[in-house]
């Protein structure tokens, strides 16, 4: 488990976040999260207030571990390092009871002080930015708020394509979905735009390798974009799936044989390939490993 529940003995009429900073020894930056996020306790188990007094023995901390299962980054900085993260790995917690997410690997290898640049789907695969301190963290996201990067995704998407395609259309949430995290094209939807490059079609499969490349970074927009198209990609468990399939896939109680049956594959064919930026005068371009291929 990446949280755990760590004790510390109490100092009675301290205000609680002079004691994380003076006798847990934690930033000023830190113990305001904490306290905002709702992970400090008393021993009664009650959520401490920043600005309320300690009344008691001992104090709980909910304090978060990173736990590893192997991955490294593919490319390490003393600023800043590059995972190539696998599909069905979520970037981060999205609660206590998460068992593992990129951020465990990212904490256990650079410690508290490092955090994502920037984040991908769960299913998606690929290349995660991530920074080591306070300053490439300013930075770094500070370019991807102002998009000054180039990033390509590979997909293997149903159907061929032909030709070069540039899908400008909006996006916005799905009103009419019980799918809560569904997006759909939209004429007042946000501004999205998306160039699509054939790369390779296997006639057996009637299925294309593209490249997509992304001009601006809304959620789901590749694979929205795709499916608006009649060109889903090749195992998206929500975009052109039965809505009952997709919500039992996100209750995680869809088993694999329902996946390979509804689904029609175990995973989703969209992987962050290809990722290119400037940091302190010097320029990097970054691929990931995995190469899809749709001809054996």
């Amino acid at each position: 488990m990446p949280f755990v529940l760590k004790e510390f003995p109490a100092v009675p009429g301290k205000k609680i976040q002079q004691f994380l900073i003076d006798d847990v020894g934690l930033t000023i930056s830190s113990s305001q999260k904490l306290l905002a996020k709702c992970r400090v306790f008393d021993q009664n188990d009650k959520v401490l207030q920043n600005g309320e007094k300690l009344k008691c023995d001992f104090i709980k901390i909910a304090m978060f571990e990173g736990q590893t299962r192997g991955l490294n980054p593919i490319f390490n900085t003393k600023e800043f390092a590059i995972f190539d993260k696998p599909s069905g790995v979520i970037v981060h917690p999205t609660s206590r009871n998460t068992e593992y997410s990129l951020l465990d690997e990212i904490r256990f290898h650079f410690g508290d002080t490092a955090n994502l640049a920037h984040r991908i789907d769960q299913e998606t695969s690929g290349l995660v930015l991530v920074t080591k301190n306070k300053y490439s963290d300013m930075v770094l996201k500070d370019m991807f708020e102002n998009k000054l990067y180039e990033k390509k995704y590979l997909a293997i998407v149903e159907g061929k394509i032909d030709k070069n395609i540039t899908i400008d259309e909006g996006i916005k949430k799905a009103t009419n979905s019980k799918i809560g995290v569904k997006m759909v094209t939209a004429s007042d939807g946000k501004e999205s735009v998306t160039h699509i490059t054939p790369l390779q079609y296997n006639k057996v499969k009637n299925q294309t390798l593209v490249e997509a490349t992304p001009i601006t970074g809304r959620q789901h927009q590749i694979r929205v974009h795709l499916h608006s198209i009649g060109h889903k990609i090749v195992g998206d468990p929500i975009y052109g799936v039965d809505e009952d399939i997709a919500d039992k896939y996100l209750l995680k109680k869809l088993t694999l044989e329902e996946r390979l049956l509804h689904i029609k594959d175990e995973r989703l064919r969209l992987q962050a390939n290809f990722l290119k930026f400037q940091f302190e005068n010097n320029t990097y371009a970054i691929y990931s490993k995995l190469k899809f291929k749709v001809v054996k």
